[in-house]
């Protein structure tokens, strides 16, 4: 679609546009850091860590991937996901014009909950996404304490 405005009107029109754009992102890489996936270009997996009664499960998004290409380490109670997503695009004849999918090396730490048993943890691969049980210690899981005493209110049949 031709654009209605002349070309150098546009331009006085674009440019300050442009400073704009600039100014913004270089305020939210200051603010956020210039390791925001945004800014740099850069990719993480989204993950949910959720706590059962008996484990800790991570679940982490990472469509595209094989298991050779993820790496899993808990050290402590920080869990790390890390690897790489190669670049899929093949040398050929014809050019891009929009490439939105991400393609790196990433990793993601999340501090866990304390009393977890990482001996017994295991990590599963299936249909791009990672799942990560990790078992709670005996001594940190929830115990049912039975309640003692009355079953009716006093004065009551």
């Amino acid at each position: 679609m031709k654009s209605l405005l002349p070309r150098r009107l546009r331009h006085e029109i674009e440019q300050p546009l442009e400073s704009f754009q600039r100014e913004m992102n270089r305020l939210v890489e200051s603010f956020f850091g210039p390791e925001t996936p945004s800014i740099q270009g850069v990719w993480a997996p989204s993950m949910d860590v959720a706590e059962t009664e008996n484990d800790v499960v991570v679940k982490a998004d990472v469509p595209g991937m094989t298991a050779d290409d993820i790496n899993v380490t808990l050290a402590g109670n920080v869990l790390t996901v890390s690897g790489e997503k190669k670049d899929e695009r093949k040398e050929s004849k014809g050019s891009y014009s929009v490439v939105e999918r991400r393609y790196g090396k990433f990793q993601r730490s999340v501090t866990l909950p304390a009393g977890i048993d990482s001996e017994k943890a295991q990590a599963e691969f299936k249909n791009g996404v990672l799942s990560i049980t990790i078992p709670k210690t005996e001594e940190t899981r929830a115990k049912k304490i039975p309640v003692k005493g009355e079953k009716q209110p006093a004065g009551k049949p």
